[in-house]
């Protein structure tokens, strides 16, 4: 391969041998890949492994990181073995791609607490263990914080083209928007692409995996273990995961959908896939479910108030590969309680009092509104509730064991705590 843009172009609908690229191919996975047909043909032949690497910015994954944790898994179901690669060397530096600026420097103290909580997270979707196909957990610092400056731009930095690296978007919209870049985000794609030369050493990886806004940082890497230890490797992309109103999957207004229940509760995690579109209950249910493809079908292909029922296995399957499926029938249960019957289920947010309160404190406690001006306006619109009834004015006061309601969507408890 020559460029980065001689690989840009998503890769056509095309059939596989492999059951793992079948496997993403007919769930809706696949973007762009490096070498499509020797990749398929490296995978029908015997186990392969793959990587993918997260930064250890925060205590937990979020939902845009689910895709590229989903292809592990399949990848694992498949036969083959997945690498988990935590980036704690590289987060001391900071990814910029899709960022307008540069990153908040983490210390070491926080990076090993953040690497420690995400760990979890793949025990959930991952088998861990020692055996061929089981999951490998590896930290980049382990080699980057003891690599040498001058043996390393040496040995490797030659290999990367300034007038390449130039093109790469990371790189390009933060020039073009004249926004700064520093030095030590500019080498991050070559420690990325060094990870790669590791792990295909030490463990003998030879596929990465990620999202398409990682496309030029692993080609580079690709490029990296052809020209320095003359191997084959291979790169392959998910396309970005859009709702059906063309906003990015996984914001929404209250910010990130957090894998942990330590950043949201299972109620929430479980109400954000309740409330899907429609018109991506299909799609999500192949990126996010294993439900077979058969079932798959036979749900997305309901229609009318029929489709909520989808809507529900969505929510539940989905919340028991993250959360557990004691927990999704938990927020399931919750749920039919609360909007069928008007209870209140023990799964919903809740805000602790010593006594009655404001349904102007209530609403900014269950984190409903985020400030008294926020409160009221919703109080005025009338889409703030107490136990059903609309709340009336600002005086209306909330007393625990009483449920509060934002809108049709957002129930939550409060407490006598």
């Amino acid at each position: 391969m020559t460029s980065a843009a001689a690989h840009r172009k998503a890769v056509p609908t095309m059939t596989y041998s492999s059951d793992f690229l079948t496997r993403l191919e007919t769930r809706g996975y696949i973007h762009q890949i490096t070498d499509a047909a020797a990749l398929d043909g490296a995978a029908g032949k015997g186990a392969i492994t793959a990587y993918v690497g997260f930064d250890c910015t925060a205590p937990s994954l979020h939902i845009g990181n689910l895709v590229s944790i989903m292809m592990l898994r399949h990848l694992q179901q498949s036969g083959h073995r997945p690498i988990v690669l935590m980036g704690g060397g590289t987060t001391k530096i900071g990814d910029p791609s899709g960022k307008d600026e540069a990153r908040q420097l983490l210390g070491d103290e926080q990076i090993n607490a953040n690497l420690a909580s995400i760990k979890r997270i793949f025990e959930r979707f991952l088998r861990f263990g020692d055996g061929p196909t089981d999951a490998v957990m590896v930290n980049n610092d382990d080699w980057l914080s003891r690599l040498q400056l001058v043996p390393f731009l040496r040995d490797y930095g030659r290999h990367f083209s300034i007038n390449r690296m130039l093109t790469f978007d990371s790189v390009r919209l933060r020039l073009e928007r004249e926004q700064p870049l520093s030095f030590i985000e500019f080498n991050y794609m070559i420690f990325q692409a060094y990870d790669y030369l590791e792990l295909n050493r030490r463990f003998g990886c030879t596929l990465q995996m990620g999202g398409s806004d990682q496309w030029g940082n692993i080609v580079n890497g690709t490029d990296l273990i052809r020209r320095v230890d003359a191997r084959d490797a291979f790169g392959l992309t998910t396309p970005l995961i859009t709702r059906a109103d063309g906003a990015k999957m996984g914001k929404t207004a209250k910010g990130a959908v957090w894998l942990h229940e330590d950043q949201l509760p299972h109620f929430d995690y479980w109400q954000f896939w309740r409330n899907t579109h429609d018109a991506d209950v299909g799609k999500f249910l192949r990126l996010f479910t294993d439900l077979p493809l058969g079932e798959i079908a036979r749900l997305e292909a309901l229609e009318g108030a029929e489709i909520n029922t989808a809507k529900e296995v969505l929510a539940t399957e989905a919340t028991a590969l993250c959360r557990g499926r004691e927990a999704a029938e938990a927020a399931a249960e919750t749920a039919r309680t609360t909007f069928a019957g008007g209870g209140a289920g023990e799964e919903l947010p809740q805000f602790a009092v010593s006594g009655p309160v404001s349904i102007i404190d209530a609403l900014i406690g269950l984190g409903f509104a985020a400030s008294k001006n926020e409160a009221r306006k919703l109080v005025a619109q009338g889409g703030a509730r107490i136990d059903g009834e609309a709340a009336g004015s600002d005086a209306a006061l909330v007393a625990p064991g009483q449920k509060v309601s934002a809108g049709k969507k957002r129930h939550g408890l409060v407490v006598a705590g």
